[in-house]
């Protein structure tokens, strides 16, 4: 499934599939109603490899409304239910971010299309399980308040306002970083206007010690209060990385069934001196908070903006983040011939 509105997705892309993979069913997308249409019209028998050909947010998109009809009763096989999947599922990074492809190995979309025609019919694909969050009923990889959310508003708005940046720069990294430092980091010169409380509404949390290994947290059972403060930053991710090797959750996928739940509590100025650290995913870092775990309830002092799977959603005071009870078999590009 080729996604048309992706950043670098087209009919060419489409067209250029189907001459190296004759064999493959291909299709265009350009609403979600396509992408449902996609979901609807494969049946039996199920296929080796389901492929989304867009960003996050194609990847996104697809798992959602497969989910919608396998709850409505129709086949889903890449997407696990009662049982595991038996489909892959593999993301082409036609899109800005791209978190799934880079962390799967795709990193660029011609040589993955070329990979996929070296799969012999028949064959085990390698495959690597995700977990997924599932807030406000979606399943994604992460979602997240605050200045993550912001900062997708402010890529797009940034790319036609009068600026020292040539438009033609204005996409990808360098379009996210122009956003960043002109428009999202000085709005919060100030510090963090926002408070959360975050309280545990699951298994008994879990943190990371300053060596990186798992430890249970003391005084983390259910019903207690696991930060109450102020924030810039509240997200959940199943995935080490929200794109561009930014490694906002690096211990995601530690501990299966759980989600890396983080909060930020430095100001803007904080967070410039310190980009290089939040970008590693450094740990410990200075007013970082981290927890493992499978259901949490955030409640904040006021509005503040959302995203799920990196496309921004609308503003809330009250997120619940849960483990979603469906996971995915992803593609593992880094295992296939070249």
């Amino acid at each position: 499934m080729v996604n048309t509105q992706a950043r670098r997705g087209s009919d060419a892309v489409a067209d250029l599939c189907r001459s190296r993979l004759p064999s493959a069913r291909v299709l265009t997308s350009r609403t979600l109603e396509d992408c449902a249409g996609f979901v609807r019209e494969l049946g039996s028998p199920a296929p080796a490899v389901v492929i989304s050909a867009g960003g996050d947010g194609t990847a996104v998109g697809l798992l959602n409304t497969s989910r919608a009809a396998a709850q409505a009763g129709a086949p889903v096989p890449w997407l696990s239910g009662i049982a595991a999947p038996t489909t892959a599922l593999g993301v082409l990074p036609l899109g800005t971010g791209n978190a799934w492809a880079r962390v799967t190995g795709a990193r660029n979309w011609r040589k993955a299309i070329n990979q996929l025609g070296s799969i012999v019919p028949g064959s085990l694909l390698p495959v690597r399980r995700f977990d997924l969050v599932e807030v406000d009923g979606q399943i994604a990889h992460f979602a997240g308040t605050g200045w993550d959310a912001e900062m997708i508003d402010d890529f797009y708005a940034q790319k036609d306002a009068a600026g020292i940046l040539p438009r033609s720069r204005r996409n990808g990294l360098m379009g996210y970083l122009n956003g960043m430092f002109t428009r999202t980091i000085p709005r919060h010169f100030s510090g963090p206007s926002v408070e959360v409380e975050l309280v545990n509404t699951g298994a008994d949390a879990l943190t990371v010690d300053e060596s990186g290994r798992v430890v249970p947290l003391l005084g983390g059972e259910h019903g207690a209060v696991l930060y109450r403060g102020p924030v810039s930053v509240c997200a959940a991710g199943t995935i080490q990385e929200w794109g561009f090797g930014f490694r906002a959750f690096p211990f995601a996928g530690l501990v299966p069934g759980r989600f890396c739940m983080r909060i930020y509590a430095g100001g803007a100025v904080e967070a410039t001196m310190r980009m290089r650290q939040l970008w590693r995913g450094a740990h410990p870092c200075p007013k970082m908070h981290t927890w493992l775990l499978d259901s949490c309830h955030a409640t904040f002092s006021k509005e503040v903006p959302f995203q799920v799977g990196g496309d921004r959603v609308a503003h809330r005071s009250e997120v619940e983040y849960k483990l979603a009870s469906e996971w995915v078999n992803l593609l593992d590009w880094s295992a296939l011939p070249n």
